[in-house]
């Protein structure tokens, strides 16, 4: 194995960690501990709801890793995904999840380590296969973030992510 495919398997391997193995269930988690109301709450019109960021979510993973890596058509409306008040409930956006993660993992499994250094369209951007792994882990942990804030300022609860572990 060349260092660019192992490279390439290591940022996959990460990426998917970082995705499925954390953001995803904590934000099931938190999707477990509100309302099926709370899940469409803002505070104002400058803010999203729960809902809007895990259709936002999937939206911009679909269209950076299987519309801007891997080729795919890009059917995203991201627009919708900030306009919907409650169209879904916590069982779809769920399983909206969940459908996100197989197809992901499906489509990473194809990619080529050539990929990682040619830059190509993405939403309206020129990025680099691996400008796309970093921007689809920074963008889905920094919404998992607000989505974690949103259930902590509903419910005042600690979302106990790191329950048992010794950080010190």
């Amino acid at each position: 194995m060349s260092t660019l495919q192992a490279f390439l398997q290591a940022m996959i391997q990460e990426t998917e960690r970082r995705l499925f193995d954390e953001s995803v269930p904590r934000i099931k988690k938190c999707l477990s501990l509100v309302t099926e109301s709370e899940v469409w709450y803002v505070p104002n019109q400058e803010t999203n709801s729960i809902g809007n960021l895990i259709l936002h979510l999937n939206g911009n993973v679909r269209q950076w890793i299987l519309s801007g890596l891997l080729g795919q058509v890009d059917f995203r409306k991201r627009q919708q995904e900030f306009d919907a008040k409650g169209e879904y409930n916590k069982e779809e956006l769920t399983e909206l999840l969940e459908l996100l993660e197989k197809d992901i993992r499906e489509g990473l499994a194809t990619v080529q380590s050539d990929e990682l250094l040619r830059v190509r369209p993405v939403q309206v951007y020129e990025e680099t296969g691996l400008s796309i792994f970093i921007h689809v882990i920074e963008h889905f942990s920094y919404h998992v973030g607000q989505i974690t804030y949103i259930v902590k300022s509903l419910k005042g609860i600690d979302t106990q992510y790191y329950e048992g572990i010794n950080l010190e």
